[in-house]
């Protein structure tokens, strides 16, 4: 198969691109030939994004002449789009008749903000896309991460076209039950989705903690307000056991919270260390007795824990999103309830207190991720989408609502706050 991958970066930076990357390069060990439609560079492995994909085609004017010069010179059998914001692009794809596979990484599709939680109040957002994200939420002002003003404006009407562009999509490749859901609220058909996780490669398998009196927690993931890091840090303001916590990352809310660890005396306990590569996270995971996941955003999975997992080491998260479909209370670690500082502190001091414990909660969750997120399983479970798109397209095109005046030609269905 020729599979075009579409995504508005073009190297490392978060998961959506470290799942783009060790897809093509599985897809392509497996005789695939891929290519890519992409946005700017990110400055880190780009060399390795090259090598993975041969072909390349850069967005850099007008979009949609562009995407129709990359379809015309890579000829893809299916085009399978990961992020990207750009509709001139979506509707192009679209107008091709081509079969689309879309990766639903977040909740850009459907949520104004991105994000599906209220940026003062930090609730998590359980609404469908309606105008009540414009008069009751004020979804239409957020804040401009670009440079220059704080402030843009998003437009409802270019999101239902947004909506309703991409339920035209021959599949919708989601990574949990609650993004399936979230799909299904918003009008998506529900024989076009498929769960399809996003699996970690096997981890070292003789790797395993100490679980050493060292007590060390750790996160990883970036530093940025959905994340929750200033939450983690008041829960371990909270935490009675001796502890130490490494937090691994970036982000624009980091010098917060080195400011807020101070603020709270945990400067000689907890360490910010920064990015770092992947290879080195092994020897964290060494000493670790436990990894917390503090993210109050509603995660679409947090492929972390998946990670952690195959190392036998236990999670203690807020119930968020999807990580419930993971994260099962009392057998591979604990499922706070969403932003209970003093439940996430009890949490951790449960399993830096007893070791015998955390060890066996850390071996449930190897046994789950190995039964439940099989590597070699999931790209076969791509390639066999693909193939269902491609036959799907050559029968029929897919029903296609109105793309002008009516952007909701299915109802979206409002789930109470």
């Amino acid at each position: 198969m020729k599979i075009l991958y579409v995504h508005e970066r073009f190297g490392a930076l978060a998961g959506a691109e470290a799942n783009a990357f060790i897809t093509a390069q599985e897809l392509g060990g497996r005789g695939h030939h891929t290519g890519i439609l992409h946005g700017p560079g990110t400055g880190k492995n780009e060399d390795g994004w090259s090598r993975v994909f041969t072909e390349r085609f850069a967005l850099t004017g007008d979009s949609a002449a562009q995407t129709r010069a990359a379809l015309a010179a890579f000829q893809p059998d299916a085009v399978y789009v990961h992020k990207m914001a750009d509709l001139e692009v979506i509707q192009t794809l679209v107008n091709s008749g081509l079969p689309l596979v879309r990766m639903v990484h977040d909740h850009d599709i459907y949520c104004m903000r991105s994000y599906k939680y209220h940026y003062f109040s930090r609730k998590i957002c359980t609404r469908a896309a309606s105008l009540y994200c414009v008069f009751g939420c004020g979804a239409c002002v957020v804040k401009n991460n670009s440079g220059g003003f704080p402030l843009k404006w998003v437009s409802y009407r270019a999101k239902q076209r947004e909506i309703a562009l991409n339920r035209r999509f021959h599949r919708m490749a989601v990574v949990t039950e609650y993004m399936r859901d979230e799909l299904l609220h918003n009008g998506f058909d529900a024989e076009r989705i498929e769960i399809h996780a996003p699996v970690p490669r096997m981890g070292d398998p003789d790797l395993r903690s100490t679980f050493s009196d060292r007590n060390l927690i750790l996160y990883a993931g970036q530093i940025i307000r959905g994340k929750g890091v200033d939450v983690l840090l008041e829960s371990l303001a909270r935490v009675k056991s001796k502890f130490e916590c490494i937090i691994l990352g970036d982000g624009n809310h980091k010098s917060y919270c080195e400011e807020l660890s101070r603020k709270l005396g945990l400067e000689d306990r907890v360490h910010f260390k920064g990015f770092i590569p992947q290879e080195e996270l092994k020897a964290y995971y060494r000493e670790c007795s436990v990894v917390a996941l503090s993210s109050v955003w509603p995660e679409p999975i947090a492929t972390i824990g998946l990670e952690v997992m195959r190392y036998a080491l236990p999670v203690v998260a807020f119930d968020a999103g999807g990580i419930k479909d993971w994260l099962k209370d009392g057998f591979n670690g604990h499922l706070i309830p969403w932003m209970n500082r003093d439940a996430f502190a009890a949490g951790l001091d449960d399993l830096l207190q007893n070791k015998t414990r955390a060890k066996q909660l850390g071996e449930n969750g190897l046994q789950l991720v190995s039964a439940r997120y099989d590597f070699p399983a999931y790209i076969a479970g791509l390639e066999t989408m693909f193939e269902r798109a491609i036959g799907e397209s050559s029968r029929c095109a897919p029903h296609s609502p109105p793309l002008e005046g009516d952007y909701s030609s299915k109802p979206a269905v409002t789930v109470p706050a």
